[in-house]
């Protein structure tokens, strides 16, 4: 009876002294069902994306995100818990457990996918980097970049991108580089640079919050891609799984039609077998999940469909769909089957 008490405590201490160890033996849904409350790992001021306003309260296009995960978890799109994160420490943040979801602008990549152990569930949001200049400038296109300075991220794919596309077009700059975003914002405001480079949706956040956006204006020229997706430490499939199809719940349900206003009144009158499976009134998909029946439907009523989020979220800071619009209106937005 001794020897079973001290394994007992042993084991205890244990589960204490190592959360990481708990995390890679049991799935993270289980650990974030018995915490009552999801950990999101956000940017900390990316309006249009992740940003609190003057009440503490969390908006954007990324938040949704982690909303919708919260909603199809718990049946309560509120159960979220924000973690701000600068661009050096996220992926740090994610492989330690200290997240349980990355919903940070992050480029999906190779390096980042099997390198650092990144399992991204979904590109989001198409983007690409391009350069934002004063408007009373002379400079009107990348072209007249050559031997300017430009401020940017250091530690981010931003600095690799910007040597190598002025090396390969045969033109020279001068890095003016901070490891914080908003030092690199205030570093353009200030004159110190020519030019900052950024993502495009980064470059219209900065925008919409100038003083006067007229001011500012982003070159015609995006010289990448990124694809940016939410993430979830690997290893862990079923984890992986319930936020990959929470994000796409959101996807089909534009494409199906439904929206957060009325998408029960949609469901209790469709004899589409497509939206009676999302309602899960014809098929148990949420099990396979480890989710109940209704899990899409509660994100959709909570969160609001894909396009309700974008023209909620990134419409007012002046960025059209684009390519992000679905792919029947154009664009390449698509959602894997919810059957």
């Amino acid at each position: 009876m001794k020897f079973r008490s001290v394994l007992v405590a042993g084991i205890a201490a244990l589960f204490v002294s190592q959360p990481g160890w708990i995390w890679a033996q049991s799935s993270r849904l289980d650990v974030v069902k018995s915490r009552g409350t999801l950990l999101c790992g956000v940017n900390p001021s990316f309006a249009g994306f992740s940003l609190p306003d003057s009440t503490g309260q969390w908006h954007g296009f990324d938040v949704d995100i982690c909303r919708a995960v919260a909603a199809a978890v718990f049946g309560d799109a509120g159960k979220v818990k924000y973690v701000a994160l600068s661009a050096k420490e996220r992926f740090t943040a994610l492989q330690s457990g200290d997240v349980d979801v990355l919903a940070r602008n992050a480029t999906w990549t190779l390096t980042r996918n099997v390198q650092l152990g990144v399992n991204f569930i979904g590109t989001n949001f198409y983007d690409g980097q391009a350069f934002m200049v004063k408007a009373d400038s002379k400079i009107k296109s990348v072209g007249d970049l050559d031997g300017a300075s430009i401020c940017a991220i250091s530690g981010a794919d931003t600095e690799r991108n910007l040597s190598d596309y002025f090396r390969s077009h045969g033109m020279k700059f001068k890095s003016v580089s901070f490891e914080n975003a908003d030092n690199v914002a205030q570093a353009y405001f200030a004159g110190r640079c020519d030019a900052i480079i950024n993502d495009r949706s980064q470059l219209a956040s900065l925008r919409s919050l100038a003083p006067d956006p007229k001011e500012h204006i982003v070159l015609p020229e995006i010289i990448s891609t990124e694809p940016l997706s939410p993430s979830v430490r690997a290893g862990d499939d079923q984890w992986a799984n319930v936020v990959r199809w929470s994000f796409y719940a959101m996807v089909q349900a534009e494409d199906l039609g439904l929206q957060s206003t009325t998408v029960r009144a949609t469901i209790s009158t469709s004899q589409n077998p497509n939206v009676l499976r999302f309602a899960g009134k014809i098929e148990d998909l949420g099990g396979m999940l480890g989710l109940d029946r209704e899990w899409a439907v509660r994100i959709v009523e909570q969160v609001g469909n894909y396009g309700e989020s974008y023209e909620r979220n990134i419409k007012p800071i002046g960025l059209d769909r684009g390519i992000n619009r679905l792919w029947k209106d154009g664009g390449i937005i698509i959602a894997p089957p919810i059957r």
